[in-house]
């Protein structure tokens, strides 16, 4: 059965709760005081099955002291009732909220004229065209207006039927992607623990699936499921739900969190945004404080400028201001304004305006009113918010409705905003999602995040945490990403194809220019060059240029990175000289010269002395076993012929130092290094005073 979730939206007293009990035959007034005063505080609920469709309604409070509960219940609505009562017409509350709900970008709805009974025809239909006036060019331009009486019941027939016409234009909401549901209720119930409510906004819910409360790190298992007061298996996305939880105590959650899947979102403090401000608004500041609202959660927060939305937007008009063209549904009452302020210049909004006192003012930018403009919004608090939410701006003091729009980016970095390098960051961000293709904007919006992340790499998780990708599309995105060359993907990570390229020149400009100072070095370090190059990149990222260039045949990769035409060029004079270090360290066999003395012994200046013996050790000729050089032949021989011991000997075969020494020929000096070369190259173990050959 199709499922509906139906908003009303009103002033106070206009009948929404009397129109939702005449409907479902249940009271959404639930709280003694909503009874008592004979208005609505906070959200009520109900549904009803009307033509095989299962519609849920949300009642909202219409009094303007209670409008931060309306928008904790608006958010996920799939329709909305604008309520108009007959004998009052269009009032304040009833503009609010429908600026509301078109700032949040409601799909469709209808027109209810309530108290029907009490106005004669013509007052009705003067009533009937201020609505057709107030929806003139928004997403209600033509919806039905339908008269009806709670009390008499006249009309609510022809209202089911306009309801279930419209219903037919709701499309389905995201069943397969992460699981989000704004917690607008929270109770408990005897017998069964705490209880939270909500719409659920995408995924699915289960009976013992573990989920998140978020923000919060708090851990939950499903108990129970009901979907429009039935006991159900599971909910999915664009249904009523009511979850018991374990794990959790009804303090320990809040409205305003979520319940979703572990790991899908990120709570964040900052986000870069679409801001529309309504045309009836005053111009919004630079710096401005406001209440941000979006699903169930209200949060204070600042608004920082970055520039007017829109590639239209004239380099001028952005020197002068951030105005820029009206967004879609508010374009009328737009140019309704600028004829009035075209009548009267003091109410034209200006770009800029200055603030503070006489003598000390500063120029502040400001988006006027009926404007669209990128911002980054700074919160107080945590928000669980991702890429194409909607979501509304109050003005701090006095609370009214100014602006609302779109998330572009839950997670920005860090980095200047008021620049043009961010402004266009922001446009390449934008999207429509009414119109824009989802494909091209996800790949768009995950090639600007990849950018972002720089060497360290996007991991692919936050495709769906940041990008809003379905999980199931995360290989998929990314194996596009690759192919149309945005990215390289590196283990687990996404990291833009210009590092790559970028890191790769650096790579081999570090490696000539180390082979041009120090020819006889046989390369760099690995460490030693991923800490000089690649420090913050994803280790991941640095291996797989290494490969790439390795590949290539540009580089060889060993202990040392080199060049693949890299040679190490001795003089005639360095090339006697490593001959006859070599040789020196090749006839003393186990009794090796001493370093400090190769110089003298073999008439080689110290400092070429020095250099040869690093060359040596470098490539492997000679071996460090401790604070002694021996020639790696003779280290290979002495393991041979230990080795062999176990073959004449047996299995028992032992040597002790005093052996060693005899059958050597070797000092203690040399017998205690040699020993425990052999234990750690695991031809013995030491066992007490002496080794046993393995």
């Amino acid at each position: 059965m199709k499922s509906v979730v139906v908003g009303t939206a009103g002033h106070i007293d206009h009948g929404k709760s009397a129109l939702v009990r005449a409907l479902t035959g249940t009271d959404p007034d639930r709280l003694k005081e909503e009874k008592a005063r004979g208005i609505t505080i906070d959200l009520g609920f109900a549904h009803q099955t009307i033509d095989g469709i299962n519609f849920a309604f949300v009642d909202v409070p219409g009094h303007e002291r209670f409008v931060k509960n309306m928008l904790a219940g608006v958010g996920g609505i799939d329709l909305v009732v604008l309520v108009v009562a007959a004998d009052e017409s269009v009032m304040p509350q009833t503009r609010e909220h429908f600026d509301i709900c078109r700032l949040l970008r409601v799909p469709t709805g209808l027109v209810a004229l309530t108290k029907a009974d009490l106005v004669d025809a013509d007052t009705l239909e003067l009533v009937r065209l201020e609505v057709r006036e107030l929806a003139a060019g928004s997403f209600l331009d033509g919806a039905p207006v339908v008269p009806v009486s709670a009390r008499t019941g006249d009309g609510l027939d022809a209202f089911r039927g306009a309801l279930t016409e419209v219903s037919g234009k709701v499309h389905g909401r995201a069943v397969h992607g992460v699981t989000r549901l704004p917690i607008d209720r929270v109770f408990s119930m005897k017998g069964f623990g705490t209880v939270v409510t909500g719409t659920l906004v995408s995924g699915r819910i289960a009976v013992d699936a573990g989920l998140a409360v978020a923000p919060g790190d708090r851990q939950v298992k499903v108990r129970g499921v009901q979907v429009h007061g039935q006991r159900a298996s599971e909910a999915i996305a664009g249904q009523r739900v009511a979850v018991n939880l374990g794990g959790v105590e009804v303090d320990e959650i809040d409205r305003g969190q979520a319940l979703v899947t572990p790991g899908g979102f990120e709570a964040t403090r900052v986000a870069d945004v679409v801001v529309e401000v309504l045309p009836g608004a005053r111009p919004l500041k630079h710096g401005a404080r406001v209440r941000f609202h979006q699903g169930t959660a209200e949060i204070l927060g600042r608004v920082a400028l970055v520039g007017p939305a829109g590639t239209e937007a004239a380099p001028a008009a952005a020197e002068a201001g951030l105005a820029a063209q009206p967004p879609p549904g508010l374009r009328q009452s737009a140019e309704a304004s600028a004829k009035a302020e075209a009548l009267d210049p003091r109410r034209r909004p200006p770009g800029r305006t200055k603030v503070g006192r006489p003598g000390r003012e500063r120029v502040v930018p400001v988006i006027a009113p009926g404007a669209r403009a990128f911002a980054r919004l700074r919160l107080e608090g945590p928000a669980v918010i991702a890429r194409g939410d909607r979501y509304i701006l109050r003005a701090y003091s006095p609370p009214v409705t100014i602006a609302g729009g779109l998330i572009l980016d839950p997670r920005p970095p860090r980095m200047p905003i008021r620049s043009a390098a961010a402004l266009e960051r922001c446009r390449r961000l934008d999207f429509d999602p009414a119109s824009d293709d989802s494909v091209d904007v996800e790949q768009r919006a995950a090639a600007v995040m990849i950018e972002d992340a720089g060497p360290a790499g996007l991991p692919l998780a936050a495709l769906t945490s940041r990008a809003s990708v379905d999980p199931r599309n995360v290989n998929a995105r990314a194996d596009s990403l690759v192919a149309a060359r945005h990215a390289v993907r590196a283990d687990d990570v996404l990291v833009a194809s210009k590092i790559v390229t970028q890191l790769k020149d650096a790579i081999v400009a570090a490696l000539t220019e180390h082979h041009r100072a120090q020819p006889l070095s046989e390369g760099v370090p690995r460490e030693e060059l991923r800490e000089q190059l690649a420090a913050h990149a994803h280790p991941a990222v640095f291996d797989g240029v290494l490969v790439d260039l390795a590949a290539a045949g540009t580089i060889s990769v060993r202990d040392r990175i080199a060049l693949t035409t890299h040679r190490v060029a001795l003089s005639p004079e360095e090339a006697r000289a490593h001959a006859a270090i070599e040789r020196a360290y090749r006839d003393g066999g186990l009794k090796p010269p001493d370093a400090a003395s190769i110089a003298t012994t073999t008439g080689v200046p110290a400092a070429a002395a020095d250099r040869m013996l690093k060359l040596l050790q470098r490539q492997k000729v000679l071996v460090r076993v401790d604070v002694l050089l021996f020639h790696d032949e003779a280290l290979k021989r002495l393991k041979a012929e230990v080795a062999a011991l176990k073959t004449s000997a047996g299995a028992g075969a032992r040597i002790d130092v005093a052996t060693f020494k005899e059958r050597f020929g070797v000092t203690r000096k040399f017998a205690i290094p040699l020993l425990e070369y052999l234990d750690r190259e695991r031809v013995t173990r030491r066992m007490g005073e002496s080794r046993v050959v393995l």
